[in-house]
């Protein structure tokens, strides 16, 4: 008996459905349909082959020089952190440091990093008696392997031309030279222009910018002589940006990005590898930093709209 085509169709697809029962392969007029096996074969053949996938990874891995060279630049890494520390200790072990403004914040965490890498500190300030004190915790420090040296203090005010003067020669007579000054001491203050008394203004600058150039200026000799010499200046983000109500150094505005102990080793990694720039800030300044430069248009838009969001709560 014929079977029509439709009859003959549905033939095929029943044998189709035998066949992959069994395994093998079944072809028509309308292809070829190869059947590798059960699905529970074709698992555990998938996973037989993703191991030895792996095991030949492995292989490649151990048997080449892929992991000596991976171990070989970890050790190098390594390695270049390690000379670098060392390199960093040795730039300012016994070396002469004068740090102003060492009585508080970043001064005071900036002598007790250098005290502890052993250099000769000649600490400055206007509170005599907030020197000796520190000088008598730095005295009493026992939390370092290498030699340390007893801190000398030098009293005088950074606004009074005729005292730094005096001043510097009296760092001079400490040790004779000097090899690293740390411009740290400063002042701020917030407000608007409009509010903002010009003696004010005076001061900030006195403090902030005159004060530290004449003592780079009274110093600057004896290191030209000896031909060596480090100057370190300090100011906060606001040294490289404009921001809204804000001037010159502060203080707790360091405090609230970077612990001061964190930002005095940074000045010390800063000066044994002898940099030129650093900027020590978080993710939002340091890119505040970049867009001043390459879009100011857009930076001072973000500024003014900073500014006016500070204002209103000022008017109200």
């Amino acid at each position: 008996m014929e079977l029509n085509w439709a009859e003959r169709r549905v033939k095929r697809r029943r044998d189709a459905r035998e066949a992959s029962r069994v395994g093998g392969a079944v072809s028509g007029s309308f292809g070829v349909t190869h059947v590798a096996g059960s699905g529970e074969c074709f698992q555990g053949r998938s996973r037989h082959r993703r191991s030895l996938l792996r095991a030949r990874v492995m292989d490649f891995v151990t048997s080449t020089a892929i992991l000596p060279l991976l171990l070989g630049c970890v050790g190098v890494c390594s390695l270049f952190k390690l000379l670098q520390w060392l390199r960093t200790r040795a730039c300012v072990r016994n070396a002469v440091v004068v740090i102003t403004g060492a009585t508080s914040g970043l001064g005071r965490e900036c002598a007790r990093v250098f005290h502890a890498a052993g250099a000769k500190l000649v600490l400055c300030g206007r509170n005599a008696e907030a020197l000796e004190e520190l000088t008598r915790e730095l005295a009493a420090s026992r939390a370092t392997k290498v030699q340390t040296h007893k801190p000398y203090t030098v009293t005088f005010d950074l606004t009074d031309p005729g005292a730094i003067v005096g001043a510097a020669a009296e760092i001079l007579q400490c040790f004779g030279y000097v090899d690293v000054l740390i411009n740290n001491a400063g002042i701020s203050y917030r407000g608007t222009i409009v509010d903002t008394n010009l003696d004010v203004d005076r001061r900030v600058m006195e403090t902030n910018y005159f004060g530290p150039v004449a003592l780079t200026k009274a110093l600057l000799p004896s290191m030209i002589r000896r031909r060596q010499g480090h100057v370190v200046a300090i100011s906060s983000i606001q040294g490289k940006i404009s921001v809204p109500f804000r001037s010159a150094l502060m203080d707790e505005t360091t405090a609230q990005g970077r612990s001061p102990s964190q930002v005095a080793r940074d000045v010390l990694a800063a000066v044994g590898k002898k940099k030129k720039d650093v900027v020590l800030a978080d993710v939002a300044p340091s890119l505040a930093v970049y867009l001043r430069t390459l879009a100011p248009r857009l930076f001072f838009s973000l500024m003014a709209s900073r500014a006016r969001k500070e204002w209103k709560p000022k008017r109200c």
